[in-house]
């Protein structure tokens, strides 16, 4: 005979309701009891045992030079794990790094567990890099990421609106010569900022100076030094620089001032990501703010979705859009 609510409430000692809000991962319901039903749910069979209960962020690595050096993601981090415990899911964090010999295996059994859903943060993602993601026999998002393909659903970064829109300002504002602080690592979401750059100038029918572009370590410390070796060559410089990243202005911004240079008087820069301290760097850092506690809990609301039946054979793509936050690193001309 087939068990029912009611029999999992008199097993369990909750109430009806209790039970029909923990195993539809409704608000209310406290980690340990939903914990509890679920067990019991399993072991009775009125849930299948690969029913999911869990969402792993698996932290994709190629290298670690983006994830590792920036605070972005810690809290990007935070928004998932509070999405997944107001929804009633337990959450895993688990790191695949494709420089180890068994990055493929690692993958597949993170993939294949009972009763788990997927959300992979790539970011340092290249072309060719989700093939072994694909036919995934968990419900699966990408986060940071995309894929021309269409086969996934993905929560990302309007990178080239947003790269064109600072660059518009900075047009705006009267500089005519723009250069790029151009991260060496490249990610799809720099190169798609990159796109955005070059279209705000031929907007504007401004040409592209490659003189202007900086090649720099994605690093604080990389940014620096490698800023620091460009500077001692005496480049002429543009008016204002477009950065990848705040962790790429930021370094830049120290390498400029220890040379002489003052910011914004001589040479205006502008970031992208408002980190914590780009608030209360000197000057104070203008850039562009990502929604990225937002795009965590955006990521497990889908898979929630998905999971629910919710257009779950519908391909979504969803991009989050950043806003400029103006500050100190750049002068107006005119």
């Amino acid at each position: 005979m087939k068990v029912s609510i009611r029999d999992l409430s008199k097993m369990t000692g909750f109430s009806p309701a209790t039970i029909s809000n923990a195993l539809n991962h409704k608000k209310g319901v406290n980690r340990d009891t939903a914990e509890e039903i679920f067990r019991v749910a399993r072991e009775t069979g009125y849930l299948s045992s690969n029913a999911v209960t869990k969402i792993k962020l698996l932290i994709f690595k190629k290298n670690g030079q983006i994830i590792e050096d920036t605070p972005f993601f810690q809290s990007l981090i935070e928004g998932f794990e509070e999405e997944c415990r107001r929804l009633g899911y337990e959450m895993v964090v688990c790191r695949a790094d494709q420089r180890d010999e068994d990055y493929e295996l690692q993958v597949r059994e993170l993939l294949g567990e009972q009763g788990a859903a997927v959300v992979v943060l790539a970011t340092e993602m290249m072309d060719g890099d989700l093939e072994i993601y694909k036919n995934a026999p968990c419900p699966l998002v990408i986060l940071d990421h995309w894929s021309e393909s269409m086969e996934f659903n993905a929560v990302l970064i309007n990178n080239a609106d947003a790269a064109r829109m600072m660059t518009e300002h900075l047009l705006d504002y009267g500089h005519t010569e723009v250069g790029y602080l151009r991260g060496s690592f490249r990610i799809k979401g720099f190169r798609s900022r990159f796109v955005g750059f070059q279209t705000a100038l031929k907007k504007r029918k401004i040409p592209y100076q490659e003189e202007y572009t900086v090649t720099l370590g994605t690093s604080l410390n990389g940014a620096y030094q490698d800023m620091l070796k460009y500077l001692q060559k005496k480049p002429k410089l543009p008016t204002a620089f477009f950065a990848d990243n705040d962790m790429i202005a930021l370094g830049a911004m120290k390498a400029l001032q220890e040379s002489g240079y003052r910011i914004p008087q001589d040479v205006s820069v502008a970031g992208f990501d408002d980190l914590p301290f780009s608030e209360i760097s000197s000057p104070a850092l203008t850039t562009l703010r990502v929604p990225n506690r937002e795009m965590g809990k955006m990521a497990v609301r889908r898979l929630a979705e998905m999971i629910d039946g919710i257009a779950a054979d519908a391909v979504i793509k969803t991009q989050v859009c950043p806003r400029i936050i103006y500050r100190n690193t750049v002068r107006k001309l005119s």
